[in-house]
């Protein structure tokens, strides 16, 4: 099975100005897909070679692991944001302001983990199998669905996700997210 990079769900320029059409050519098109080249040429002869991405992301390690790690992360973060503006679902926000006590307060609690997360990785909201959800950060290339999570939301804390337009300050970056959410997408992904 050869696998493909996704095609981003909007225009380039679309997530302009929060995001410019230059982070998006050099993040989408050149860094994930290069987690997608490397990829396929590493799959060739394994027990990976027809597998779906989630099955090599929870039973691979090493260069294969890391790979389509980044190709499900990248997938969901693109999915994650939208140029438009939404809202997040009833059943969404009860469980948000269940879990917080408020929108607000989550939103602050992920990006204080964001902020703070020291070097490359992402920072996600998630739901377990009992229907709780929470806030983890992981590194590099990991991802929350090897450790049974449901992911809901993310956001990419890497360098290259926001160096071309905000440089070295994260928290600049960061105050724009909430602009981008896509509420609908995160909504979809929550099991009531």
């Amino acid at each position: 099975m050869t696998h493909e990079l996704m095609n981003l769900p909007y225009a380039h320029d679309a997530l302009e100005p929060h995001m410019s059409k230059e982070t998006l050519t050099y993040h989408h098109d050149k860094h994930h897909q290069t987690y997608v080249t490397k990829l396929n040429g590493l799959l060739g002869g394994t027990k990976f070679e027809n597998s779906t991405l989630e099955e090599i992301v929870k039973g691979s390690e090493g260069g294969i692991f890391n790979n389509a790690a980044q190709i499900f992360n990248h997938d969901f973060f693109w999915n994650s944001l939208s140029p438009t503006a939404t809202s997040m679902s009833a059943d969404l926000e009860k469980k948000i302001v269940d879990t917080f006590g408020s929108v607000d307060k989550f939103k602050e609690e992920f990006l204080g983990k964001a902020t703070t997360h020291f070097g490359a990785g992402w920072v996600w909201l998630v739901q377990d199998n009992a229907g709780a959800l929470s806030i983890v950060a992981t590194v590099n290339a990991e991802c929350p669905i090897t450790d049974g999570l449901t992911p809901l939301l993310t956001c990419d804390v890497w360098e290259h996700a926001y160096y071309i337009d905000y440089r070295n300050v994260r928290p600049d970056y960061l105050s724009h997210y909430w602009t981008l959410v896509n509420w609908d997408f995160v909504s979809a992904n929550l099991a009531c």
